[in-house]
């Protein structure tokens, strides 16, 4: 977990903290698989290609939403779940 009283090291992509993207895919070629081997998880060419189309599909708009300044919006009190926001 990240020490708020220490200067940040690295760069990061986000106020939150994220690492930076990837810089080469053969890096997630090698990672996907390890990882989920790690969590017993087997995963076939199929499965690889299904989560690569995933992660095209949807990692510009998450990006955009991780770049969207929130700070000026004030948190609805005691929210319920089952209605939109007010």
């Amino acid at each position: 977990m990240h020490d708020r009283g220490q200067a940040p090291t690295g760069r990061v992509a986000n106020p939150l903290g994220l690492p930076a993207e990837m810089e080469d895919t053969a890096q997630a070629d090698q990672f996907i698989p390890a990882g989920l081997a790690a969590l017993g998880i087997e995963a076939d060419e199929i499965d690889l290609a299904v989560m690569a189309a995933v992660h095209g599909l949807l990692w510009e708009p998450l990006l955009a939403l991780l770049a969207l300044d929130t700070g000026g919006v004030e948190p609805e009190r005691l929210a319920d779940m089952s209605e939109a926001p007010r």
